[in-house]
């Protein structure tokens, strides 16, 4: 990661993790953070453990990304901090943000989980803040580990004794499970179990979340913002579907890790293929000048997706990392700052259909069988792209 990055780089159990240190490092409690309303609830719950108000942007309705002209200038003048999204791997406007940062004297800091691959300006995403994380296991298929990377090589020694000082000690019991965890999931697929799994797991009371985004539960929120900022008292959002997410690693853990990361240069390059094809159906929306981006899931717009999702759950296809609805509508104007132009988020929330470039010739013979309509963004015409925050057509 330092060659892809040209930066330092520190081993974090979690991407959430590697994100609440640097929250705390550089964004003292009670600042305010420009985040984007579609993103996983999990790191909206990250800014929270770490002291701080998420204030929720506009964005271009065609990736998700900050609408860096919409943000009105008294927001602008009231945040400490920038967290950017790149969802699925199409890149935030980092120049501009980083621009608008040093101007500002506040830190960027780049959410970076599903951009390993993805380039902006004349660097990788991940190398325009001041921090950025990654998450290994998106593109890496490891189910653990993250990197957290530092502008400033010089604070490395600070950082990781931060993160040693936060981490849970290891347990022998998790270093088991997560050993046998990938042939267990193996004999599942293989027997077509999945379904008689998750009932068992629901059953059990050990389901996380039962719909997209995991029960708010305001009234313990509220008291866990009462306490000393910290990873304990928001633990039970913080921990939502990676329970060893500040678990120090063990020898087999980081074993298995290094050798799915030497793999990650093939797994690109079988995305970029998919992600060409996804690209190129009515369901896509007209690639920007970077070119071949969401590595890690392409979105698609289609006009029903909840019927889309069932089509292709019916050919063992499993639609995941959907953020629906933006976190101002789910979690209000108590816990964050509502965005001021909040048409555009609804409108991807609802509308994208995130596929898998792996799994991209079946999703894409299921959406034609299926009859899956495309969708226009707010503000296209036929044959143009949206202007960000749906201000009207630019023509291709």
């Amino acid at each position: 990661m330092r060659v892809r990055l040209g930066r330092e780089c520190v081993y974090v159990p979690s991407c959430r993790f590697g994100l609440y240190v640097a929250l705390r490092h550089w964004c003292p409690p009670g600042g305010r953070v420009l985040m984007s309303p579609v993103n996983d609830d999990v790191i909206f719950f990250v800014v929270l453990a770490a002291g701080l108000r998420p204030v929720q942007a506009p964005l271009n309705p065609l990736d998700a990304s900050i609408d860096v002209d919409a943000v009105p200038d008294e927001t602008w003048g009231s945040v400490s901090a920038v967290l950017t999204t790149n969802l699925y791997g199409n890149p935030d406007p980092a120049p501009r943000l980083r621009q608008k940062c040093d101007a500002l004297g506040i830190p960027l800091f780049e959410d970076a989980a599903h951009a390993i691959g993805s380039r902006v300006g004349d660097r990788p995403v991940g190398a325009w803040g001041e921090a950025s994380v990654f998450s290994l296991s998106k593109h890496v298929g490891a189910q653990a580990g993250g990197m957290l990377s530092l502008a400033d090589p010089g604070l490395r020694e600070a950082v990781a004794k931060t993160c040693a000082g936060l981490l849970a000690p290891r347990r022998t019991s998790a270093e088991l499970t997560y050993l046998v965890r990938p042939y267990a999931e193996a004999t599942v697929r293989g027997l077509r179990l999945r379904r008689a799994a998750w009932a068992t797991i629901r059953l059990l009371g050990l389901a996380d979340r039962e719909e997209i985004r995991m029960p708010l539960r305001p009234d313990e929120l509220a008291l866990a913002a009462r306490e000393t900022p910290g990873l304990d008292a928001h633990h039970p959002w913080v921990r939502v579907d990676m329970h060893d997410y500040r678990l120090e690693a063990g020898r087999l853990r980081l074993r298995r890790i290094g050798h799915k990361l030497d793999r990650l240069d093939d797994v690109l390059d079988a995305c970029r293929a998919g992600t060409e094809l996804l690209l190129s159906t009515p369901w896509a929306k007209p690639r920007d000048a970077h070119g071949t981006q969401p590595l890690f899931r392409v979105p698609l717009f289609v006009a029903d997706r909840d019927a889309a999702v069932a089509a292709l759950a019916r050919q063992g296809v499993v639609v995941g990392y959907l953020y629906d609805p933006p976190l101002d509508d789910y979690a209000g104007a108590e816990f964050t700052d509502p965005s001021p132009a909040p048409e555009a988020a609804r409108w991807f929330a609802r509308h994208a259909l995130p596929v898998d470039p792996l799994r991209a010739r079946t999703v894409v013979e299921v959406l034609e069988r299926s009859g899956a309509r495309p969708v226009r963004a707010p503000g296209e015409l036929p044959g143009s792209r949206p202007m960000p925050g749906g201000l009207g057509p630019s023509r291709e």
